[in-house]
Formats: C-alpha cells, sequence, structure tokens
C-alpha cells in the first residue's frame, strides 16, 4: 500500500460521506428540526425521505447502463449532488424539497455504484481487493459527520444553516477527491449481460426477496430513529447523537462482517446480522432509555451496511460470471423496498399517533425476511441432496 493507493481509497470514501452520510441521510437528524420550525406531519417527512429512494433507485439502475466516461460522470453528478443539499436550505416548499431529494437520490445512487465499482477495478488491478471493504466505511464516517455537525449548525444557524454547512463540507470533501483522483483512469465496461434463468432457480430467488424486505424494514429506523428519540420527553437531548451513534457502529462494520463470512458460512453470519437488526429495531419500543435507544442506533448502524456488504460479496461468490447484473437485480429489489417503507410507516405513526406500531412494522418485515431467507437456505439445500441422491441411484443402476 503506497500513498498513492492510499489516496485513491480515502478519496472514495469521501465520495460515499457525501452521496451516502450526507446527501442520503442528513434528512434523518435534520427531520425533527424540521418538523419543529416548519409543521412537517410525520407522513410528510416520510415522502420526503421515499423521494430520495426513488431517486436512489433510478440512480443505481442508471449506473447500470454507464459504458462509456464514467469518471467525468460521476465528477458531474458530484456536483450536482452537493448543489441539492445547499438546496435544501436555500430554498422553501414542500414540492421544491421532494424534487431537490429526488435530484439527490439519483446523483447519490450513481456515485454510489461509480465509485465503488471505479474503485474495486483499481484495487482489483493492484492486488488489493482486501481493502476494498473500506470503501463503505465512508457512509457511517458521513452519519456520524452529519449526526455531530447538525446539532451545532442547527443552534446557530437554525435547520437551513445545517443544509448549508454540511453542502460547504460536502464541497471540500468532492474537491479533496477530484484532487487525489486526478490520475485515475476508469475503464469503459462492456454493456451489462442480462441475467440468465438459471440465476432465479435454487436459493437466489428467496435471498433476493428476503433483501427486499429488509430494505423495507431497515429504511424506517434509518429515516425516522432521531425523530423517534425526539419525541421521547426525557431523552431529547440526545436525539441527535444517536446518529453519530450510528455512524460510529457503521463505520467499522463492512471489513469486520465480511471478515466474520470468510470464515464461517456466510447465510449463518447475515442471520446473525438479521437478528441483531431486529433487535436494535425493536429496542426504542422495550427500553426507552438512554442506554436501549444507544444500543439501538449502534446495533443499526453495525448491520444495515454489513447486510447490504455481505449480500452483494455472497451473490458475486455464488455467480461470478455473472455479478453486475446480480448484484443490480438485488439493488432493484432493495431500492424498491426503501420507497415503500417510509411512506408506510409515516402513515402507521400518523393513524396511531406513536412511532412504536411503525417499528414493530419494520422489525416484523425483517424478521419475515430472515425466515424467508432461512427457509429457502433448507429447501435449496434438502433439494440438492435429493437430486445428488437420485443421480447416484441412477449411475448405482
Amino acid at each position: 500500500m503506497n500513498r498513492r493507493h492510499a489516496g485513491m481509497i480515502i478519496g472514495g470514501i469521501l465520495f460515499l460521506v457525501v452521496a451516502m452520510g450526507i446527501s442520503r441521510f442528513a434528512l434523518t437528524p435534520i427531520l425533527p428540526f424540521m418538523r419543529q420550525d416548519v409543521g412537517l406531519s410525520v407522513e410528510t417527512a416520510g415522502m420526503l425521505a421515499s423521494a430520495n429512494y426513488v431517486g436512489y433507485f433510478i440512480g443505481a439502475l442508471w449506473a447500470g447502463f454507464i459504458t462509456r466516461h464514467p469518471k467525468g460522470i460521476l465528477g458531474w453528478c458530484a456536483i450536482i449532488n452537493v448543489l441539492s443539499v445547499f438546496g435544501m436550505g436555500m430554498l422553501d416548499g414542500l414540492w421544491i424539497w421532494l424534487i431537490l431529494r429526488l435530484i439527490a437520490g439519483i446523483t447519490g445512487g450513481l456515485m454510489f455504484v461509480l465509485t465503488s465499482s471505479m474503485l474495486m477495478d483499481y484495487l482489483a488491478g493492484h492486488l488489493l481487493t482486501k481493502w476494498s471493504g473500506y470503501i463503505f466505511s465512508g457512509i457511517g464516517l458521513g452519519i456520524a459527520l452529519s449526526g455531530i455537525f447538525v446539532p451545532i449548525l442547527e443552534s446557530a444557524f437554525s435547520w437551513q444553516g445545517a443544509w448549508i454547512g454540511l453542502g460547504m463540507l460536502s464541497v471540500l470533501f468532492v474537491l479533496t477527491t477530484l484532487f487525489l483522483w486526478r490520475k485515475l483512469i476508469a475503464h469503459e465496461q462492456d454493456k451489462k449481460v442480462a441475467v440468465s434463468e438459471k440465476v432465479w432457480k435454487g436459493f437466489m430467488p428467496w435471498m433476493a426477496l428476503a433483501y427486499g424486505l429488509e430494505g423495507l424494514g431497515y429504511i424506517v429506523t434509518g429515516t425516522f430513529l432521531v425523530d423517534i428519540i425526539h419525541e421521547i420527553p426525557n431523552l431529547r437531548e440526545y436525539a441527535s447523537y444517536s446518529w453519530v451513534v450510528v455512524g460510529i457502529g457503521a463505520i467499522p462494520s463492512a471489513p469486520l462482517w465480511i471478515m466474520l463470512m470468510s470464515k464461517y458460512s456466510p447465510v449463518r453470519i447475515i442471520s446473525i446480522a438479521y437478528i441483531l437488526q431486529v433487535i436494535g429495531i425493536l429496542l426504542p419500543i422495550v427500553s426507552p432509555t438512554i442506554f436501549g435507544v444507544m444500543t439501538s442506533a449502534f446495533l443499526f448502524g453495525m448491520t444495515f451496511v454489513g447486510i447490504v456488504t455481505m449480500t452483494t460479496s455472497y451473490a458475486r461468490q455464488l455467480f461470478p460470471t455473472k455479478s453486475a447484473s446480480v448484484v443490480s437485480a438485488l439493488t432493484t429489489l432493495y431500492a424498491l423496498g426503501q420507497i415503500i417503507g417510509p411512506l408506510i410507516a409515516g402513515k402507521l405513526a400518523a393513524f396511531y399517533k406513536s412511532y412504536n406500531v411503525a417499528l414493530i412494522f419494520a422489525g416484523s418485515v425483517v424478521a419475515i425476511a430472515l425466515c424467508l431467507m432461512l427457509f429457502g437456505k433448507w429447501r435449496t439445500t434438502e433439494r440438492d441432496e435429493t437430486e445428488s441422491y437420485m443421480a447416484f441411484k441412477n449411475i448405482a443402476k
């Protein structure tokens, strides 16, 4: 690992700080202040979140069709993404915010896919693949930074100042990455090959369905966690700091879970992450204390990045020659779940005038996802064993 390689990794981390930690997830710590000052309802907050996830869905799909000039497109996406963050603090009106969140989602999705794919190609070309997990620490780092800066900026300049301050931080990170990546040569890709029908036989459909439900369930906490804690009177002052704890949990999660998955059964380790996430989602209901909510935040941070990393990595292992298409399909289902989750949770919270039912819904969805994945693994293993036995009998005859 020389200085140039380290610079490439740092640049990739900073781009994910901007695209994911700030542009995508900064709404979560800012949301309580926007609701308090502007009077946003929980349902409206869910709409703002879903607009961003619709954009992410579009951006992630769009990235799969980009075969030429990925570095140039990435640079323009970063500029537009940062402008959308500034716009949230400088412009007013629900429809304008919805459009800005959509733009932030589209550009953020493109940035996430292009940054990770370009950097992984670079690391693979220099026999540094073992460092690839560290790229995703940018998500947790961005979440932690937004959790630290939002309450400081809001107390001095209101919630609008929080968006503008994070926009200025994003400018610094984008310029740093463009400098560090100035000599990076991004290789143009061949057009993606369609996923063959064989992929959708066996365990893959079960894992994909579980992954889609995971996206639907986890995003409820990912959208409303800070506001949930803000609604608990004796914990209100700790609400913003819970997002810092989420970031602290998320920073080391990708390399840690990948290390565990390399030593033990991948499905078993992914299942453990699902179980811990269900516990984290439900803890604010069971234990509405400082210990309960901070443990919830940490478990959420530790699991959501890890589940994404492990699921996509396992899919690449199962189908190494079709990895791009398989991961694209998984990301599509995950993104669809993210779009639906905040809308349902917002309606449940508004109807019952409490987030508890929304959290029970989210935890139940993730638990169902886990059961489907385990059932699919059991069923396909049993079927494979039966087919092997029948083939042996035919040979014996």
